[in-house]
């Protein structure tokens, strides 16, 4: 069986992340037009129109810009919580609706997918884990620090898509309004690169992905250079065990399809 994961952009911009078996095909958020969607997926060589469901981690724009017309054109259900449901924009139409609870599993044919809460400032953002035949990857993003939470459920995933925002002066030294700032540094806001590297050097992060894709940097308050460089040094402390393979998940285009 092929498990196989793909960063379809990710960023402030748009974010979705495609996870498949042979049986399943699973849209993680919609913040791309339908258009731009189709075009991704059909670049890897993916179908579009056998998508088995769509799932939202919250209801911010960059995230559901193009939810409405992707789950008419596929006619296949939404999963969310009921709080993202209620907080979507007005006038959402979604076709078929499955609602879910954060910390409850469950299971979309041959994936067993498990949401958990982050600190972010929506309805009821969620992160998801998601196994199928032994692999375990995880879809982390939009928090504004690392809780214990967190740090339990992505243990033993072969891979980790985790937020790597802001780089911390550039956002100080950068154009936001000081409340956007305010908003982005808060425990409601997104991950530095130095928070992120804080997880990764510490006893908490067990090491045992194999790969680790950078997601939701800024093009504004980031450099993936400095991400990635921030990343590996926090890896290189870790005393033992084998290193990942570091990516960086961008707004402009797809990662690689990942596969086991």
């Amino acid at each position: 069986m092929s498990f196989r994961v793909c960063v379809l952009g990710s960023g402030s911009r748009g974010n979705s992340t495609w996870v498949a078996t042979e049986k399943t095909r699973l849209l993680v958020d919609a913040g791309f037009s339908r258009r731009e969607t189709l075009a991704r997926l059909s670049a890897l060589g993916e179908r579009p129109e056998l998508c088995t469901a769509i799932l939202v981690s919250h209801e911010h724009t960059d995230h559901v810009n193009g939810l409405p017309k992707l789950a008419a054109d596929w006619k296949c259900p939404v999963y969310l919580t009921a709080a993202t449901h209620a907080a979507l924009p007005p006038g959402t139409n979604l076709p078929a609706c499955e609602t879910f609870t954060a910390g409850e599993r469950l299971t979309i044919r041959d994936i067993t997918i498990s949401p958990f809460a982050v600190p972010h400032d929506a309805a009821d953002p969620v992160a998801f884990t998601f196994e199928a035949e032994g692999v375990k990857i995880a879809v982390v993003t939009d928090l504004g620090y690392v809780p214990e939470l967190v740090k339990q459920r992505v243990r033993g995933c072969h891979c980790l898509i985790f937020e790597s925002n802001h780089d911390l002066e550039m956002l100080k030294l950068g154009p936001y309004p000081w409340p956007v700032k305010q908003r982005v540094m808060s425990r409601q806001g997104h991950l530095s690169n130095l928070a992120t590297a804080d997880f990764l050097s510490g006893d908490e992060f067990d090491g045992q992905a194999r790969i680790l894709v950078l997601a939701h940097l800024s093009e504004t308050n980031n450099h993936p250079e400095i991400a990635r460089l921030s990343a590996v040094q926090a890896l290189s402390c870790r005393a033992t065990g084998e290193q990942p393979e570091v990516h960086l998940a961008m707004q402009s285009a797809p990662t690689n399809m990942f596969r086991w």
